[in-house]
């Protein structure tokens, strides 16, 4: 699975080899903006990780705790990357209960441009000044 069976692996490499992000350059923008911990303590791109290590993300709305369970330096498909990984059980309960939260949610109503006549009225109130000055 792994090239030459590496004991430590840098963790913006290992983000990017389990498919959590899609470039090194994602990963390490994501652990320098502090959405990545291990064990608990946000670290630097350069942090080696080791197997059983627990490793938290934030991705969007998701926030994953998983355990390392194999190191990979190659990036590979993504049933072989999910075998990198082992998804807390608390971490798919909270996940799948946020997912519920957002899914009842109504959705967010998208503002709406004012019409032709809300227009002239915007428009007379923010120049009333300049003709209450000419009279």
């Amino acid at each position: 699975m792994s090239d030459a069976s590496p004991d430590k692996l840098r963790i913006d490499r290992w983000l990017w080899a389990a498919r959590f992000y899609k470039t090194r350059n994602l990963a390490k923008t994501a652990i320098d903006s502090g959405r990545v911990a291990i064990d608990g303590v946000k670290v630097k791109p350069s942090r080696q990780v080791e197997i059983g290590q627990q490793i938290t993300l934030s991705r969007g709305w998701e926030r994953l705790v998983v355990e390392v369970t194999a190191l990979s330096s190659a990036r590979r498909g993504a049933p072989e990357a999910a075998l990198l990984y082992r998804e807390t059980a608390a971490s798919i309960a909270a996940r799948e209960a946020q997912q519920e939260q957002r899914r009842l949610q109504p959705p967010s109503a998208a503002p709406q441009r004012p019409s032709k006549r809300q227009r002239r009225q915007i428009h007379r109130f923010i120049h009333r000044d300049q003709r209450d000055d000419e009279h």
